[in-house]
């Protein structure tokens, strides 16, 4: 202690006894590296507790958990970076409790001229106090689709599916349709041609069906024939419908499209398609 106590004293302290400059420059590291465990600590208290909160049943209370975990985790950041930059002003003895008296007037007149912002927090507080949509979920807003990849306090962004990012003021959401909430529907139509029999059709789907729904884990219920719901200019039309998980409904409809043709093809069952007989001529 004595040895690390000279060091001080002759290289980190002034004739006076006050920090120099290098002395302020270790403090000031020793500060930020503090913040930094401080943060890493934070994080990781933030993660545990809310693990253990999670539903394990459904994916819709792991979603929302992380979109709360990054929330909060940007929040503990700010705060603590606030704090070691009053630190540090402090340190060079500048008043900080005038600033923060000066911040608190001028947050009055700031406040008008940032209406929009302070808006979008407070909506943006909102749309995780009622869970109206997660990380990771498909959502419909105004002109804009997409799954959320970023929910933050001021902006929702979405990812749209052919690649481009919609960042949106969360003042800006006003309607929101939430497209992975609960079971979705998968429809494929099938038509068959006139020449078939309706009912002899039926069945083979519906046997198909029940095959494809043990196979698939992502069927929730059905798929079933519902019966002939269109008299279409080449055949009719069959409707097949099923329920799904979350976002998995386009790829069930399209392993229902596979099984229709196989299972047609085998059967012998004609799709119809525009043909063009020619009756006479002359042959060559």
């Amino acid at each position: 202690m004595e040895n690390i106590n000279y060091l001080v004293e002759t290289y980190l302290k002034d004739n006076i006894g006050n920090l120099n400059i290098l002395g302020r420059l270790i403090k000031i590291i020793l500060i930020f590296v503090v913040i930094w465990l401080v943060n890493r600590i934070a994080n990781k208290v933030i993660d545990k507790t809310l693990s253990t909160r999670k539903t394990k049943s459904t994916t819709i209370d792991d979603k929302r958990a992380n979109t709360l975990a990054l929330v909060l985790k940007k929040l503990v950041y700010y705060i603590l970076t606030f704090i070691g930059i009053m630190m540090v002003l402090d340190m060079f003895n500048v008043p900080t409790t005038s600033i923060l008296a000066t911040a608190g007037i001028g947050g009055l007149a700031i406040g008008f001229g940032a209406q929009s912002l302070v808006k979008d927090i407070i909506t943006g507080f909102f749309i995780l106090l009622e869970d109206q949509y997660s990380v990771g979920d498909l959502i419909e807003t105004g002109d804009f689709e997409g799954v959320v990849e970023e929910l933050g306090l001021r902006v929702t962004k979405l990812r749209a599916f052919s690649g481009e990012l919609h960042i949106i003021p969360n003042s800006s959401i006003q309607t929101v349709t939430n497209k992975t909430r609960g079971a979705m529907r998968a429809l494929v139509q099938v038509t068959i041609a006139y020449e078939e029999n309706i009912d002899r059709a039926m069945e083979v789907l519906n046997k198909a069906c029940e095959r494809l729904k043990k196979e698939n884990k992502a069927i929730v219920e059905g798929p079933v024939a519902l019966g002939v719901a269109e008299l279409a200019e080449y055949g009719f039309v069959i409707n097949i419908i099923a329920r799904t998980k979350p976002m998995e409904q386009w790829a069930v409809e399209r392993a229902i499209r596979k099984m229709v043709k196989e299972t047609l093809d085998k059967e012998g069952i004609e799709i119809p398609y525009p043909k063009r007989i020619i009756i006479g001529g002359e042959k060559e």
